[in-house]
């Protein structure tokens, strides 16, 4: 660029532009959320073993008589 006197400088202006600062502010917002507890019952198994107890005479053909199961006594006669 040569400064010519014949050549006078000029300004020429663009058009305005807009230039934004954001700021940002917490701003409080509760938010409510419900929760739903649900109790569920469930019946589970639990075994418990029960012992019984069963007693019974078996008799066996060997005794004479008819003494079975029975003790006899030292006086008791045999029957013939």
């Amino acid at each position: 660029m040569s400064d010519c006197p014949k050549c006078v400088s000029k300004t020429v202006y663009d058009p305005p532009q807009t230039v934004y600062e954001d700021y940002y502010h917490p701003q409080h917002v509760e938010v409510v959320q419900t929760v739903e507890v649900v109790r569920r019952h469930h019946c589970v198994p639990v075994y418990h073993h029960v012992t019984v107890c069963t007693t019974k005479d078996v008799y066996s053909d060997d005794f004479e008589g008819g003494y079975r199961g029975a003790a006899r006594s030292a006086g008791a006669q045999r029957r013939r």
